[in-house]
């Protein structure tokens, strides 16, 4: 039973004495701290902890703290220049660096939107020129469709206004004709009327003639 207890107890003990090693604090913002041998001034400096160090408390106390430095160095540290939270300092430098490499995460995205919007300004531009030559194709072809309207039209006039010429060619043709036959027998009636005229004058010289002859054989 005994025995049982001293292992409960052992137990115990290093659980309570891992807890406080396991409880992590800072240095406060102070340029540099002494670490000394024991829990007082009179003690011996063994170490100048700087602002920011983390330190790990090994066992709290009233005004002094045993604490171990990273190096594995152990001593005493007065509590009030210890915290639970890191110092102003150390956490703008943190952000600070943090901000450093977020902006130079950032600067390829940014590169990118710079690309794309570029890009978009680009085909924006070659967008209005198109739409601009469509607006003028499309003005061309109403004018295109309006001037083959016309065209269509005076096409159809020239088709009747030459069907209309052929026939008026075809009828000044027959009448040319015409003309021309009735000049042929006029003028073959005016021959054969003057041959006629000459014709009979001479049967009427002829025989005006033998009239006068017959009387000098008498």
């Amino acid at each position: 039973m005994l025995k049982r207890l001293w292992i409960i107890s052992f137990i115990l003990i290093f659980y309570l004495t891992s807890t406080h090693a396991a409880d992590s604090r800072f240095v406060k913002e102070t340029m540099e701290i002494t670490l000394r041998t024991g829990p007082g001034t009179d003690h011996r400096v063994i170490a100048m902890v700087s602002s920011g160090d983390k330190i790990e408390i090994i066992e709290p106390g009233k005004n002094w703290s045993k604490v171990s430095l990273d190096g594995g160095k152990v001593g005493y540290m007065l509590n009030r220049f210890i915290t639970a939270t890191p110092p102003c300092n150390i956490t703008l430098e943190k952000l600070q660096k943090k901000h450093r490499a977020l902006v130079k995460q950032s600067a390829e995205p940014l590169k990118e939107v710079a690309r794309l919007t570029s890009e978009n300004e680009q085909l924006q531009t070659n967008f209005a020129a198109i739409e601009h030559s469509l607006n003028n194709l499309q003005i061309e072809h109403e004018t295109l469709k309006k001037e083959s309207k016309e065209f269509l039209n005076i096409k159809t006039k020239y088709a009747k206004t030459s069907k209309q010429l052929a026939e008026q060619s075809a009828r000044v043709e027959k009448l040319e004709a015409e003309i021309a036959r009735l000049d042929w027998n006029q003028s073959i009636r005016w021959f054969l009327g003057g041959a006629g005229v000459l014709l009979l004058g001479y049967i009427i010289g002829f025989f005006s003639k033998r009239r006068r002859r017959r009387p000098s054989l008498l």
